[in-house]
């Protein structure tokens, strides 16, 4: 553990330059008093680097010095490999860039690790689509890119979903996240954080004012506000319904969690005693509940047929039934 934490402050410094003491050791969860005992280990070790103590101090490498030494573990290098597949980098258009920077890499590996390295890009996929997403329309992530690095307002033409008219909008980026194969645009509009998919983005022009969003505000805190208001939104409808065991893997692949399960209803193994879902000599209901932020939403329920029951609220059946008549409606039955 001491060569690994003396190798990441050799390569913290090249990067950094000056780092204070207090600082290295904050990232290398040891106390101050390690971190000078580690620079006292290198400087015995023939590395130039100092210690300079005071307000503006810190420890430093001689100016010149570098190392070609990777620090990668073989861990890292495999990791580093499986990034490759995420896909992200070929919508941004730095595929090119990465293979480039992996070949470098992989010059720089210990001859022992390129093995791992190399058969890891060879044995893992990761392919960001979810299944039957439907095709998507292509996305202008260069004028998105070149918004959020130059950090100008954007000016968008926007359709949200369920609406066929395009909305001007003047944001203010933070910038772009990409979530099981979908690109998002995270920006300010009039002060206040709004999430945009970039596939419904018809046109998007950079313009020469600097951004205005919220000072010391950074991207992944923003994110993950937005994020959570998608997945715990503000209480709708809430909805009772059962559902055959059977089909309670499917549900939980249409409906996303929601729906919420009754563990007490749920074996966690065969070795349970209970059958396993799907079986037919015992296939009971399985309670479960939904929200939905308006009554019309429990019409997403149509598509399970009998295999699924609402059980309340009754505004819910109701719904159910009206639709349920209304698909009727245009299938009547033939005379025989």
């Amino acid at each position: 553990m001491k060569a690994d934490r003396l190798l990441s402050i050799l390569l913290l410094l090249q990067t950094r330059g000056r780092v204070p003491a207090a600082e290295l050791a904050e990232r290398l969860e040891v106390s101050p008093r390690t971190i000078y005992r580690d620079v006292d280990a290198l400087s015995a070790a023939g590395v130039p680097v100092y210690a300079e103590r005071g307000r503006n101090g810190g420890i430093a490498l001689l100016p010149g010095f570098r190392t070609d030494v990777t620090g990668l573990t073989s861990d890292e290098a495999r990791a580093l490999f499986v990034l490759a597949a995420q896909g992200a980098h070929a919508a941004l258009g730095l595929d090119g860039a990465l293979g480039s920077a992996l070949r470098k890499v992989m010059a720089a590996l210990p001859a022992p690790h390129r093995p791992a390295a190399e058969l890891t890009s060879r044995r893992i996929l990761v392919d960001p689509d979810r299944w039957m997403s439907g095709p998507r329309r292509t996305a202008d992530l260069d004028t998105l890119h070149d918004a959020v690095f130059a950090d100008r307002r954007l000016r968008i033409r926007y359709r949200h979903s369920g609406d066929t008219r395009l909305h001007t909008y003047t944001v203010d980026p933070y910038g772009l996240v990409a979530k099981a194969g979908v690109w998002y645009l995270v920006a300010d509009r009039r002060g206040r954080p709004r999430l945009f998919r970039a596939d419904r983005i018809a046109a998007a022009i950079v313009t020469d004012m600097p951004v205005r969003r919220q000072a010391g505000v950074e991207l992944e805190e923003v994110w993950q506000e937005l994020r959570n208001q998608v997945e715990h939104p503000p209480e709708g409808v809430y909805v009772r319904a059962r559902i055959r065991r059977s089909r309670l893997d499917l549900a939980v692949r249409i409906l996303g969690s929601p729906p919420l399960v009754s563990p007490s209803t749920v074996p966690n193994t065969e070795e349970d005693g209970v059958n396993c879902p799907g079986e037919p000599e015992d296939d009971p209901w399985i309670p479960i509940e939904l929200t939905y932020p308006v009554i019309g939403g429990v019409r997403q329920l149509l598509q399970f047929g009998a295999t699924l029951e609402v059980l309340s609220p009754p505004e819910a059946r109701d719904e159910l039934a009206r639709g349920a008549a209304a698909i009727s409606a245009l299938y009547p039955e033939r005379e025989h």
